[in-house]
């Protein structure tokens, strides 16, 4: 339950892609009125980064008796991808902070240089990154049964859906925002929010549970 709401928490920051849009645009750093927006954004941000560690961290202990090696890698991923995350946010705040600063015209190519770097450090972060996590979890979720392999596999086929849209962007084939780039990320999103939801409700299944317990006995004896 505890992952499920975790994996809720990690679509808080959604809503930073219009709160975001005016400090991306062309001369924010020299515009009057309030950064409000900017700072909820980075909150709901910093929210997701850390739901996002939390995730794989709760997780770890079902995880690693189906293989320790991938449940460590699931979390390993799962920190560089909140680093990203954080590192994004740091990007947003210094756009701000130079808006505060009161700077001339100047700052203008400073600020659309950072939202340029912003827009690079989000395509790691929440493109190639969750590839990487939900193909892990994927695996993991579908070789124990902890839950239906239907949901599984939304996260299997997704993964490499939404890193075929990283690449895409990466090289230029597509603008990142591109109604194709943004459908790139659907599956993985539906996995995500199914999970969580399934967690929430249902939880693990039991006869996994003790499918796994066997298992990490039998192993623990044969060493």
């Amino acid at each position: 339950m505890i992952a499920g709401i975790l994996y809720m928490l990690t679509f808080v920051s959604i809503p930073s892609l219009v709160l975001y849009g005016p400090v991306k645009g062309a001369d924010y750093v020299l515009g009057p009125g309030p950064d409000t927006g900017a700072v909820l954004g980075g909150l709901s941000e910093i929210i997701v980064a850390l739901a996002g560690i939390g995730t794989a961290v709760v997780l770890f202990p079902v995880l690693k008796k189906q293989n320790e090696a991938a449940a460590l890698g699931l979390v390993a991923a799962r920190i560089l991808e909140s680093s990203a995350i954080l590192l994004g946010v740091a990007v947003i705040l210094t756009i701000v902070a130079l808006r505060q600063g009161g700077s001339g015209t100047d700052v203008v190519v400073t600020g659309h240089t950072l939202a340029y770097l912003y827009d690079r450090i989000f395509l790691l972060s929440q493109s190639f990154m969750p590839a990487v996590c939900d193909l892990l979890l994927g695996i993991l979720l579908f070789q124990s049964r902890l839950v239906p392999r239907a949901l599984s596999l939304i996260g299997i086929v997704g993964a490499p859906v939404l890193l075929a849209g990283y690449l895409a962007v990466f090289t230029g084939l597509i603008g990142q925002h591109d109604a194709l780039a943004g459908a790139s990320a659907l599956l993985v999103a539906v996995f995500e929010f199914s999970l969580g939801i399934w967690l929430i409700v249902r939880g693990f299944s039991p006869q996994a549970i003790v499918a796994l317990e066997k298992r990490s006995l039998s192993s623990a004896a044969v060493r």
